[in-house]
């Protein structure tokens, strides 16, 4: 019973990290590199629950603002400072930083080690309440760390090769704070049990998929680019 719920865990995060690297297809980042996000990223989950712990001990809050709380602040900022720390730690200043999409993949990557370790916490301890948690948190949850990641990586790649001190600072700042209120937006939905909240769900999500298919696109292209200029 263990074996099949670790693989029902782990196999949304590996799949999405290998269409990812498939994807980025014109000047494929180290393989080493890759993995040490990725594993950094499932090691952030340490951190991250302690901190998150702490935080929810000193929620002064009730009702909805307490949800507020643990969705922006508890889970959205902790996770996703985690998950930069990750990226601007082990690849921001590699030369193989080479062109935008690189952010978005490294980033990607750190996500979605995170959401592969918070995927196997949350099978092994709701499982058996819930038996659709694999399929949800596979459909929903652990792709949804990855659009984060890209709209983080996103940023990153923006502040990597920003032509000014100002510029760059404004783009690490957004590499944290967009991702975060993304996240805390959709953890504020499913936590609030507002039915009025959840009738925005599925188009929430469509939003987070078409923005950030956009972002990785305009980037694959540009890659696509350099490689074979256009003319």
């Amino acid at each position: 019973m263990l074996v099949p719920i670790l693989l029902t865990a782990i196999a949304p995060g590996l799949a999405l990290a290998f269409i990812i690297y498939l994807i980025d297809r014109f000047d494929r980042e180290p393989l080493g590199l890759l993995i040490k996000l990725f594993l950094g990223g499932c090691l952030s989950v340490i951190p991250v629950l302690i901190v998150e712990a702490i935080l929810d001990a000193i929620n002064p809050f009730a009702g909805l603002v307490a949800v507020a709380f643990e969705a922006f602040l508890v889970a959205g900022l902790t996770e996703e400072f985690f998950k930069r720390r990750v990226v601007l730690k082990l690849a921001y200043a590699k030369s193989s930083f080479n062109e935008k999409l690189d952010g978005i993949v490294y980033a990607v990557f750190a996500a979605l080690g995170f959401a592969t370790i918070e995927n196997i916490l949350y099978l092994f301890q709701f499982i058996a309440d819930n038996p659709s948690i694999g399929i949800t948190r596979g459909v929903f949850a652990v792709p949804t760390h990855m659009l984060l990641g890209m709209t983080m990586g996103y940023y990153i790649s923006l502040a990597r090769f920003a032509q000014h001190e100002t510029e760059r600072r404004q783009y690490l700042s957004k590499s944290l704070y967009v991702p975060m209120l993304l996240h805390g937006i959709f953890d504020f939905i499913l936590m609030s049990e507002l039915n009025i909240a959840f009738v925005f769900f599925l188009p929430y999500v469509a939003y987070l998929w078409l923005t950030n298919l956009r972002k990785l696109n305009r980037y694959y292209q540009e890659s696509k680019n350099r490689l074979f200029p256009e003319g």
